[in-house]
């Protein structure tokens, strides 16, 4: 039996959206400047932002997956596939930043 969306959740579910965008953002961004030298970043972070992605996907499709099997509303749905990928871009947006600028 499906249950019924809860009107509120889906306001929550668009605040994770628009946190996880802006945290793509500054993630993107930074990156970007320490492709060019300007930001301070590893050496594997080339490669770890092409495979944290397909980490990311696939977890998000199996929870969303598993929600809704268990009959869970939409919008429970909807929570269960932004979960893992606001998780990664909060960490990496969070991990970032604190690497700053790059010194000379």
């Amino acid at each position: 039996m499906t249950r019924l969306s809860d009107p509120f959740a889906f306001f929550s579910n668009a605040m994770e959206m628009g946190h996880m965008m802006a945290e793509a953002n500054a993630v993107i961004t930074m990156r970007s400047l320490g492709m060019v030298g300007l930001w301070s970043v590893t050496p594997s972070e080339d490669k770890r932002m092409v495979s944290e992605k397909i980490e990311a996907m696939t977890r998000s499709v199996n929870d969303a997956t598993k929600s809704m099997l268990k009959g869970d509303s939409a919008d429970q749905i909807t929570a269960a596939a932004l979960k893992p990928l606001r998780q990664k871009t909060r960490a990496n947006a969070k991990r970032l930043t604190k690497r700053g600028p790059k010194r000379s």
